[in-house]
C-alpha cells in the first residue's frame, strides 16, 4: 500500500524540483508544482499528473495561496521542498544591490514566507522540509557573494525549522547539490566555455573542464539530487533532522592542496591538464 503524501515542490517546473517531482509522481504521491514560468510547470501538469501553481512565492500573499491551493485539492500538506532559486555573481567590492536583493528575495525571504504559510499545516502532518542548497553554502568560489550568502542562509533557515519544530515532529533538512545538469546550471556552464576557450555554447566541454579534478568526474543528473530528497521526506529517514547532505561526487570532501600531488593544474585561470 502507497503512503500517499502531499508535497508542495518550488522552482517545480525543470532541474532538480522537475526531477523531483517526477520521482514523487512515481511513487504515487501527490505534487503542488510552484514556479514563476507557468508553461514547464503546466506540461508536468499533462504529462504526469501534478497540479500547476504557477507563482512567485517572494510575494506573501503569493506563499499563502500556494498552500490554500493546496489544501484546497488535497486537505493537507506532508513536505515541502524549498527548491526555487536564482543565481547571481559579483565581490562585495563590485556586486550589483539589486542582484543581491534580487537573490536574497528569491532564495531566502520566499522559502521563509511559504515556511510561514506552510509550518501550522506541517505540524498537523508531522510533515518535512526539504531545503535545496548548494556546495556554496559550504564553500565558495571567486565573485559569488550572493548566491553563496543566500545559500547559507536557506541552510540556517532549514535548521531553525528543525530545532524550532522538532519536537512536534517536523523535520527539516538540506541538501547541498554541486554540479548538476540543469537549466541555470547550464547557462553558466556556456559562458564558461566562451570564457575558457572551449568553444562558444559547448556547455558539456565546460561541464568535463570544471568537474574533472572531482572525485566522480563529473557532474550530477536532476535525478541523483531528486533520490537524495525523495529519502529525506520519506519515513525512512524519521530520524534525520536537521542534517546537511552534500550530494556532490566527493567534491567537499576534497582537499584543494592536495590536488598538485595528482594533477599539473596550468594557471590560465582555467586551462587544466589531468596530466601527472
Amino acid at each position: 500500500m502507497v503512503d500517499e503524501r502531499v508535497v508542495l515542490v518550488t522552482g517545480g517546473g525543470s532541474g532538480i524540483g522537475e526531477a523531483t517531482a517526477r520521482l514523487l509522481r512515481e511513487g504515487g504521491h501527490f505534487v503542488v508544482a510552484a514556479g514563476r514560468r507557468s508553461e514547464p510547470l503546466r506540461r508536468l501538469e499533462r504529462e504526469i499528473g501534478v497540479l500547476a501553481h504557477p507563482c512567485d512565492v517572494g510575494e506573501p500573499e503569493a506563499a499563502d495561496a500556494l498552500v490554500e491551493a493546496a489544501l484546497a485539492a488535497y486537505g493537507r500538506i506532508d513536505g515541502v521542498v524549498l527548491n526555487a532559486g536564482i543565481g547571481r555573481g559579483g565581490a562585495v567590492g563590485d556586486l550589483s544591490l539589486d542582484d543581491w536583493d534580487e537573490v536574497m528575495r528569491t532564495n531566502v525571504t520566499g522559502p521563509l514566507l511559504l515556511l510561514r504559510a506552510a509550518v501550522p499545516h506541517l505540524l498537523e502532518s508531522r510533515g518535512a522540509v526539504v531545503g535545496v542548497a548548494s556546495v556554496s553554502a559550504l564553500r565558495n568560489g571567486t565573485s559569488n557573494v550572493p548566491y553563496a550568502t543566500s545559500k547559507a542562509a536557506l541552510l540556517q533557515l532549514c535548521r531553525s525549522v528543525a530545532v524550532d519544530y522538532g519536537r512536534r515532529g517536523v523535520r527539516s533538512n538540506v541538501v547541498c547539490p554541486g554540479w548538476v545538469r540543469t537549466e541555470m546550471a547550464d547557462r553558466r556552464m556556456t559562458r564558461f566555455a566562451a570564457d575558457a576557450g572551449l568553444g562558444e555554447g559547448d556547455a558539456g566541454a565546460a561541464y568535463e573542464e570544471a568537474t574533472r579534478l572531482l572525485p566522480q568526474g563529473r557532474p550530477g543528473e536532476p535525478r541523483e539530487i531528486a533520490e537524495t530528497i525523495g529519502w529525506l521526506l520519506s519515513p525512512a529517514a524519521s530520524y534525520v533532522n536537521g542534517a546537511v547532505l552534500t550530494v556532490d561526487g566527493g567534491a567537499t570532501a576534497l582537499d584543494p592542496g592536495t590536488l598538485g600531488f595528482d594533477f599539473h593544474v596550468t594557471p590560465r585561470g582555467h586551462q587544466i591538464s589531468d596530466t601527472p
